[in-house]
């Protein structure tokens, strides 16, 4: 028996939201052996979708991603001064 678990999540990261879209966006991009599907989009908000056959995988990559958000949103924020 196979399961198929997905996620969704909404961001936005105020007026940092496509930097932040970008940045995530790029790592996503060069790491095709990912167990998960992750799809990005990008209007008003960031939008992530992940789903994977395996509960421990989408959590991983959920983690990861938005780990990945947060630290390109504070490194952004930093430099504005």
């Amino acid at each position: 028996m196979t399961s198929n678990f997905e996620v969704e999540i909404i961001v936005n990261a105020g007026k940092s939201t496509k930097a932040v879209f970008e940045s995530v966006r790029i790592d996503n991009e060069f790491y095709p052996e990912n167990p998960t599907k992750t799809k990005m989009t990008l209007d008003e908000n960031i939008t992530i979708s992940i789903s994977s056959n395996h509960l421990p995988h989408l959590r991983a990559n959920l983690n990861s991603t938005l780990r990945l958000i947060q630290a390109s949103h504070d490194s952004i924020e930093s430099v504005n001064v």
